[in-house]
């Protein structure tokens, strides 16, 4: 029956059941790119700073081994001796602690971007059952690290042994040059050294990461009845539901506005209502209200209108009964058929002839459609 329910899962992830698995901590890592990273690192900080751990490990050393016989035999100058031996250790240790985090920090962003979940820092002991751990062990993916982790030691240990038998003559010839100049070298070695290790993991990365990537999508996977129970959750959700207002009234909002460089005229009140109207003669019984809006929706369509040269007329009466009674995308109420078809009229004047066109001083707005404001 898993077998069953395993193979139904077929439908890729819903962006929820993906959000929900970061918020679990459950995001694809690559545990090969975090490596390169953090061996590329350490090759610049030998290169450019490895005279610096060679002067601070010859300090942690003779610090260790500098106690006089007398001071042995006094557990607190031991106890100070071993704090400043601490101390230069930690002082040492700083970098390599920095550049290992810095390094897993980016193989993760890089992944799957950051992600803190204390549901992962939970513990799990169910991962203590031996039986599963066996199972785990040569399952698919146990067998498929135990292959990329053997393939990552052959090739770091072979390019190793390639960087040693290259270098050989420089690494005998340390012995024959000045401690100075033998740690300048040593350190452009060990440098070369780990950038070639990192060139070689990061071979074995590109292949780790795509699969990475796919087996989370395969565990995310989702059957048809999972998919349905979502949807139902989602539909009871009173958040969803009112993103999903939100994001209706943005689309209704960019379509009404794709409409107005369409319109024959847009109608102002001027600044609070604004009207878009178009009429396509055999087309249209009446004219058609492609957009109106209010305060910043109606500055909106008057500065779309002005982009595309669509007429904007003043008229206040007009504009306030258009807003308030007529309906997006439908045809005008026939009571105002008069009052549009004076204004269709009035723009059809300043087309032809701008000099002769006259504003009429009436719109003829019937009582029942007066708004006062």
């Amino acid at each position: 029956m898993a077998e069953d329910s395993a193979q139904e899962k077929e439908l890729p992830a819903s962006q929820k059941r993906k959000q929900q698995a970061r918020e679990k901590g459950q995001v694809a890592r690559s545990r090969d790119l975090t490596s390169s990273l953090l061996l590329l690192g350490m090759a610049a900080v030998v290169y450019t700073a490895g005279g610096w751990f060679y002067d601070m490990g010859r300090e942690l050393l003779q610090t260790g081994l500098t106690v006089s016989a007398s001071a042995s035999q006094d557990p607190a100058a031991m106890l100070q001796a071993a704090g400043r031996v601490l101390v230069l250790g930690l002082i040492v240790l700083a970098p390599v602690l920095a550049l290992t985090f810095l390094a897993s920090a980016a193989g993760g962003v890089a992944m799957g971007g950051w992600v803190f979940s204390t549901e992962a820092l939970a513990p799990d002991f169910s991962r203590l059952d031996p039986v599963k751990g066996i199972g785990r062990m040569f399952s698919i993916t146990g067998l498929g690290e135990l292959g990329k982790a053997l393939l990552k030691a052959i090739v770091i240990a072979v390019i190793a042994g390639i960087v040693i038998w290259n270098e050989r003559g420089a690494l005998l010839g340390l012995l024959q040059v000045e401690p100075q100049l033998a740690q300048m070298q040593l350190g452009q070695i060990t440098a070369r050294a780990f950038l070639w290790m990192a060139s070689g993991t990061l071979l074995v990365a590109a292949v780790d990461v795509p699969w990475q990537l796919f087996q989370m999508n395969k565990k995310l996977k989702m059957s048809r009845q999972d998919l349905q129970d979502e949807m139902r959750e989602s539909e009871g959700n009173p958040q969803i539901k009112q993103k999903m207002r939100e994001l209706q009234r943005e689309r209704a909002r960019k379509r009404m506005m794709a409409a107005v460089p369409k319109a024959d005229v847009v109608v102002t009140n001027p600044t609070h209502y604004a009207v878009a109207l178009a009429y396509k003669e055999g087309k249209n019984r009446a004219p058609v209200v492609l957009a109106l809006g209010a305060d910043r929706v109606a500055a909106r369509i008057r500065e779309v209108a002005a982009e595309h040269n669509v007429p904007v007329i003043e008229a206040p009466p007009l504009a306030r009964a258009l807003f308030h009674h007529a309906e997006l995308e439908q045809e005008i109420p026939v009571a105002l058929y008069n009052a549009v078809a004076l204004l269709l009229a009035y723009v059809f004047q300043l087309r032809a002839a701008p000099q002769r066109a006259v504003e009429p001083d009436d719109w003829e707005i019937p009582a029942e459609f007066v708004v006062n404001e």
